[in-house]
């Protein structure tokens, strides 16, 4: 039984997830989980390791088909089309529904060749010049721009692990998606580098939808405004994130929130 709060503003939702488990052979990973994800706010998964947020953000662009086992039921759409129906090209989905990992992971290819690659492959520009441009946007808006706009032609793994995961979110970026979906994009960077990734959410807050699995409660605080709670495979709350932290309803909520176990 999940516990969602009846005090949210109404919102259209990008993406639906209605009655999603995952299996990974007999062993269910995800039980029965129901969510709107809009466009105007970013959603934090909160959890302690193991509970389930991960796997369940990998079902809303399919990254789960990779594994062998997996199985996925219930319903998730996209604008109101199944994202798991026969017909959808998982190509084109992972284009409207980026992810970002939690190990920057740029490709060994220059800067400007990282941000091209997936323009180039969706037809998204008609000449060089057109891909000079979105290059220079993508950069732009993650932030980047003027610390590698000199050195274009420079292998994306040279950069340090705050730039490259800045990169990664510029390469999602390219391919004009619709939802970003984050995987802990801040827990291999340090201190300096996490403050510029959670500056750069809130400046794409409102032009994509956003989701991020985070382990910290503190960077789910400060950079969403809807959480949901996660425990044992189940979503156990979703609510506004101040709610959440501020008036959990759920015991379990609150024990998570303090520090009792996580």
């Amino acid at each position: 039984m999940t516990v969602v709060h009846d005090n949210l503003e109404k919102t259209e939702a990008k993406m639906r997830a209605e009655a999603v488990s995952v299996f990974y052979g007999d062993k269910k990973a995800i039980d029965e989980v129901s969510i709107d994800i809009p466009t105007e706010y970013v959603t934090a998964f909160i959890g302690p390791s193991g509970c389930g947020k991960s796997t369940f953000l990998r079902t809303l662009n399919r990254m789960n088909d990779t594994i062998p086992t997996a199985r996925v039921e219930g319903s998730i759409q996209l604008d109101g089309e199944d994202i798991y129906a026969s017909g959808m090209d998982v190509v084109q989905l992972r284009a409207r529904v980026g992810m970002v990992f939690q190990k920057p992971n740029p490709f060994p290819k220059s800067i400007y060749d990282n941000i091209a690659y997936g323009p180039k492959i969706h037809g998204l520009a008609e000449g060089k010049d057109e891909l000079d441009a979105i290059v220079e946007k993508s950069l732009r808006r993650a932030g980047l721009w003027e610390e590698v706009k000199e050195r274009l032609q420079d292998s994306g793994t040279a950069l340090s692990g705050g730039q490259q995961q800045r990169l990664c979110i510029a390469r999602a970026i390219a391919v004009d998606p619709e939802v970003i979906l984050m995987d802990e994009p801040c827990s291999a960077l340090d201190p300096i580098a996490t403050a510029k990734i959670e500056e750069l959410i809130a400046e794409l807050n409102g032009r994509y939808a956003i989701v991020i699995v985070t382990h910290s409660m503190q960077q789910a605080a400060r950079v969403s405004q809807r959480t949901a709670f996660f425990h044992l495979g189940k979503m156990v709350e979703y609510g506004r994130t101040s709610d959440i932290f501020t008036n959990p309803h759920e015991q379990r909520t609150q024990d998570y929130i303090t520090g009792r176990y996580g």
